[in-house]
């Protein structure tokens, strides 16, 4: 093989080794979580591509961000009362999807470490500590929480407040003594909106914050025990207020079974006297219904002796009470028979003596004449009679 020959060979290897080593500088590709600039070789232009894909790089310098980047922090926190604390969590970023925003941002920090670590976390360390004197420790942990997390997101955002401050005495809720301490205000505009040290950081890039967490937040030992001690006695009052409640409405309850007992008892002893009421007035109605019976009874007693009356009247009238007269001409006849059947002595006597022998006795003529007075006692006329035409 000539010496030409090798020239050609080699330098048709050295250009295969310069293609396959050239082959990953001319295209990259992009994941649709991210943005991607390419700053080319020569001129130092640069190429956004805001689309997942597999783009030309062209020898270019590629860089890519994120859309949205979650930035964890760790920073200490110090209040009006002069208690600390560290704050531990995280809040997310979403990046700006405009190219004027995009170079400017590229221009600034190159690299999403560099924007993390020089813009985001400094933002973010920067308003926790200026948040601090706005409030004291126990307004942190109590019912200012919520409050602490919307002040750090709206300065993170559109910028630090303008604020002032003034010394007022307050009693140490740990000691129980009397201290000043510097209260901070937040300064308004003449329309009541926050007055801002500067414009919000994050506003020249395009960036737009979301969703700042605080996971953890530990006190200083001085001010753990001031928490636990109000904590205690926040405790020792909630109780308080729950055993006067408790009591109030087991007086409540108490009057109410009270009163309930009490319209018991009024509508027993109403139902006692309802029923009273109601037996006096059967009663009465009762003893009404016997008088107008009797009254009724009374009536027909009396119609009926009048026309018991009126009918034996009547009879004795058309037959002058015949069967009323024979029946006690009956009876004297009876007791005559009977007085003649109880006599010892022989009513006719065994030997007569008298004129042409005739028998003859007094007795019996005694009860003959009694008879005789008897039938005219009571006008009766035992003879038989007719009725001639």
């Amino acid at each position: 093989m000539t010496t030409r020959n090798i020239v050609i060979l080699g330098s048709v290897g050295l250009l295969m080794i310069f293609c396959l080593v050239s082959l990953g500088n001319l295209v990259e590709k992009s994941d649709s979580e991210q943005v991607m600039v390419v700053q080319d070789w020569m001129d130092g232009d640069l190429h956004w591509y805001l689309t997942a894909g597999t783009h030309p790089q062209n020898f270019g310098r590629p860089t890519k961000y994120a859309i949205r980047i979650t930035v964890p922090y760790e920073q200490k926190i110090r209040f009006n009362d002069g208690g600390h604390a560290t704050m531990n969590g995280s809040m997310q970023f979403n990046l700006p999807t405009d190219e004027n925003n995009l170079t400017r941002l590229y221009r600034n920090f190159p690299t999403q470490q560099a924007l993390i670590g020089d813009l985001l976390e400094r933002a973010i360390n920067k308003v926790i500590y200026m948040t601090g004197p706005l409030m004291s420790s126990k307004e942190s942990y109590g019912d200012r929480r919520a409050s602490l997390i919307n002040l750090i997101e709206d300065q993170i955002q559109n910028g630090v407040y303008q604020t002032t401050s003034k010394d007022v005495k307050i009693i140490d809720g740990l000691t129980g003594d009397e201290k000043t301490v510097k209260e901070v205000e937040i300064i308004k505009n003449a329309d009541g909106s926050f007055a801002r040290q500067e414009n919000g950081i994050l506003s020249i890039y395009g960036i737009t914050s979301s969703n700042f967490v605080i996971d953890d937040m530990p006190y200083d030992e001085t001010v753990e025990q001031q928490i636990k001690q109000q904590q205690a006695g926040t405790m020792e009052i909630q109780t308080a207020m729950v055993a006067a409640k408790k009591a109030i409405q087991r007086t409540i309850t108490v009057s109410e079974e009270g009163k309930a007992n009490a319209a018991a008892a009024k509508w027993a002893q109403e139902t006692i006297k309802a029923t009273a009421v109601v037996e006096a007035e059967q009663k009465k109605e009762v003893a009404s219904l016997a008088a107008q019976a009797a009254e009724f009874y009374k009536k027909e007693q009396v119609l009926r002796a009048d026309a018991d009356a009126y009918t034996k009247r009547e009879i004795m009238q058309a037959d002058g009470a015949l069967a009323m007269k024979l029946d006690a001409y009956k009876q004297v006849n009876q007791f005559y028979a009977t007085a003649l059947q109880n006599i010892s002595q022989p009513i006719v006597p065994s030997i007569t003596m008298g004129s042409n022998g005739a028998n003859s006795s007094s007795a019996l003529d005694l009860i003959e004449l009694l008879k005789v007075k008897t039938a005219k006692d009571l006008s009766l006329d035992l003879g038989i009679t007719t009725n001639k035409k």
